[in-house]
């Protein structure tokens, strides 16, 4: 019967094994059931970005010229409403401006 006490003593053994594991495994297996709820992340209010400000004087031999006045100068002659691009090359030292719009249009106009 030493066996029979041993053998029981053995088996109590696994059973607590297996009872002290089962909550570790319930545990586990309700962690996977119930997704863990996250705070909502706030985002910050998006900033209103202010365009920069830009401004070309071209002065020459007293006078003087805004660059915005040239590129709308260019447009209305070449009879251009919008543009996807514009270029304005100035050479005041023969009085003219010379432009190119969208790659295709070209032209110049007298600078004063």
């Amino acid at each position: 019967m030493p066996r029979a006490k041993k053998a029981a003593a053995e088996a109590a053994e696994v059973k607590e094994t297996v009872v002290a594991a089962a909550p570790a495994a319930e545990k586990k297996a309700a962690e996977k059931k119930a997704p863990a709820k996250k705070a909502a992340a706030k985002k910050p209010a998006a900033k209103k970005e202010t365009a920069e400000e830009r401004k070309v004087v071209i002065q020459y031999n007293g006078a003087e010229v805004a660059g915005t006045d040239l590129v709308d100068k260019a447009k209305a002659d070449a009879g251009v409403k919008s543009a996807k691009s514009v270029v304005v090359y100035v050479r005041p030292e023969i009085n003219k401006v010379y432009y190119v719009i969208d790659d295709n249009t070209f032209g110049n106009f007298d600078l004063f």
